[in-house]
């Protein structure tokens, strides 16, 4: 099937079929094109919803729970797969859109020179053409003529009244147009043939071939669409794999998620390493009710002048443990000494690390300096060895300044590893003695040996002294005194108000946790921030607390024997 034989006669539909196939690739590549934006448009969104949600943040508030780290690879592998959209879009921009776009050029150059080519063939045909109806309306009219002088020249010669001179004239004539009728004849059939000769190779030769032409420039561009609907289509399969392996790192990071291990986090970054509080002790509001001498016990002695000794007072209702009130808030303090114990652990041991990391940084650069100094020393022409001093007196005393920060930083977690190492010895003394009264709570969750004990003489051996002397709770006694730095408004329950410059009684030393404990002139007592006192504690404050202690001991045993309880 050829346009050329079929198609001879439709040189203007061809024409127009023609166009209509360029305008139809310029459409497909419009197509390709508004595709692409989509695409690009798509990814770019894509990165900015997971800029959005990936903000950025420093190392110590990195997350570390799974199901966080699980979105984080989640958006990690939605970013990629928003990479795979802009390799989609590039690849369908230069290997589909912009091919279309080259392709339709050349197309409209090849189709334009084909059209020429059949309109100058046209043109020459139409000029045979009339050159042959110009010698054949001439031979007509030279035959009319001749026609025309034949029967003028019959007629005088028929005519007897016609002079032999008029009669030769009119043969002559008659002569004349024969001779020009048949030099028009033969001029009519030369032109006749041509344009036979002509018209046969035209609608033979020229038009076919060019149709012929037409014809393999739509066909190839038919050819061409197909090849670009399957590069269309090649493109997204070639990013088909990568993309499954996204997904894939999705549907992994989602089976990552492990809410035991996100709970054992929770304990770790929260915990304090304090105990629960123990049993709230029996306080005796009685003992200052006048007993009887018939009562057959020894009554407690009065206070005097009516008020309580400072010294050794009770701790009223506001000395108060919580569990789940807000926690009064201690300045940052550079020794951590406002965390709990086991979080400032933590963090001096990670302040530690991070030197160690520093500090090797420097020594590796104090190496490469010298080495660098000892190439130039043997090899002047390299560089001045004195150039290099400056930068390596400013490392060691870089690598002072860390080792400085280490000793400190280590003496610090020393102090609380030894303090955690005797609260735990405490714990286990008061597992054993589980009858003695329980510690108290501090603002920060801590816990801390109230004996309520009256702080008296050291005991003597009589078992009915020993029996009476611990009837009643005494409270702890004083180890020190402080002054108050700064002014603390105390709006926690357990917190104690102090003033700038007003003087306490020190009771309970800090224990890690960053509070004191302190009584007031009065009797009131409660917790005030460590950093906010100065602290000055009484030589002997270590035998009363030893002695404090070893009544306490006494006292628990005393229990144990009349329950009948072994020891």
């Amino acid at each position: 099937m050829s346009w050329g034989t079929d198609l001879w006669d439709q040189f203007e539909n061809l024409d127009k079929h023609s166009q209509w196939g360029i305008d139809f690739l310029e459409r497909y590549a419009k197509f390709v094109k508004e595709r692409l934006e989509i695409e690009q448009t798509y990814a770019k969104q894509l990165r900015s919803l997971v800029k959005k949600y990936c903000p950025k943040r420093s190392k110590e508030d990195e997350p570390r729970f799974t199901s966080c780290l699980s979105f984080y690879s989640i958006l990690n592998e939605l970013n990629d797969y928003a990479g795979q959209r802009e390799v989609v879009a590039e690849e369908m921009g230069h290997r589909v859109y912009g091919e279309l776009m080259r392709y339709s050029q050349d197309l409209k150059a090849e189709r334009k020179h084909h059209l020429q080519e059949g309109r100058k063939a046209q043109q020459y045909l139409d000029q045979c053409w009339k050159h042959m109806d110009n010698s054949k309306k001439k031979f007509e009219r030279e035959c009319k003529e001749a026609e025309k002088s034949q029967l003028i020249y019959e007629r005088l010669d028929n005519d007897i009244n016609a002079t032999k001179s008029e009669v030769e004239k009119a043969k002559s004539q008659l002569y004349l147009r024969q001779h020009m009728a048949e030099e028009s004849k033969n001029e009519y059939a030369a032109q006749l043939q041509n344009f036979n000769s002509e018209q046969w190779k035209h609608f033979n030769v020229a038009i076919p071939q060019i149709f012929k032409n037409l014809q393999d420039m739509d066909e190839r561009r038919t050819v061409k669409l197909g090849e670009m609907y399957r590069c269309f289509a090649e493109v997204e399969r070639r990013v088909i794999p990568i993309i499954s392996k996204c997904l894939e790192g999705m549907v992994t990071a989602a089976k990552n998620v492990n809410e035991r291990r996100d709970s054992g986090i929770v304990v770790e970054s929260f915990k304090s390493g304090f105990e629960p509080p123990g049993d709230f002790p029996f306080e005796d509001f009685s003992q200052n009710i006048q007993r009887t001498g018939s009562d057959g016990t020894i009554g407690t002695p009065k206070m005097e002048g009516g008020k309580p000794d400072p010294k050794h007072a009770v701790s009223r209702t506001k000395n108060k443990l919580w569990l789940f009130g807000k926690k009064p808030k201690a300045p940052t303090l550079e020794d951590l000494s406002h965390l709990p114990p086991e979080q400032r652990r933590k963090k001096l041991q990670h302040r530690i690390d991070e030197l160690n990391k520093e500090l090797q940084k420097e020594m590796d650069q104090r190496d490469a300096l010298n080495k660098m100094k000892d190439v130039y020393e043997k090899n002047p022409q390299m560089g001045d060895p004195g150039s290099l001093q400056p930068k390596i007196s400013e490392t060691i005393c870089n690598m002072e300044k860390l080792r400085s920060e280490i000793h400190k930083n280590e003496s610090w977690l020393a102090e609380v590893e030894g303090k955690h190492g005797s609260r735990s010895e405490r714990r286990a003394s008061a597992d054993v003695n589980h009858h003695a009264p329980h510690g108290r709570e501090s603002p920060e969750g801590s816990y801390t040996d109230d004996h309520s004990q009256e702080h008296r003489s050291p005991p003597q051996p009589d078992p009915h002294e020993f029996d009476d002397e611990f009837d009643d709770d005494d409270p702890l006694p004083v180890i020190g005194h402080c002054k108050a730095l700064y002014s603390f408004d105390g709006s926690n329950e357990g917190t104690l108000v102090m003033k700038e410059n007003e003087v306490l009684y020190v009771i309970e030393e800090d224990k890690g946790d960053g509070w004191t404990r302190v009584r007031k002139q009065g009797g009131e007592e409660g917790y005030v921030p460590t950093s906010y006192v100065e602290i000055t504690l009484e030589k002997n404050s270590k035998d009363k607390s030893e002695h404090f202690l070893w009544r306490s001991f006494r006292s628990s045993f005393h229990a144990d024997e009349e329950s009948g309880d072994p020891v």
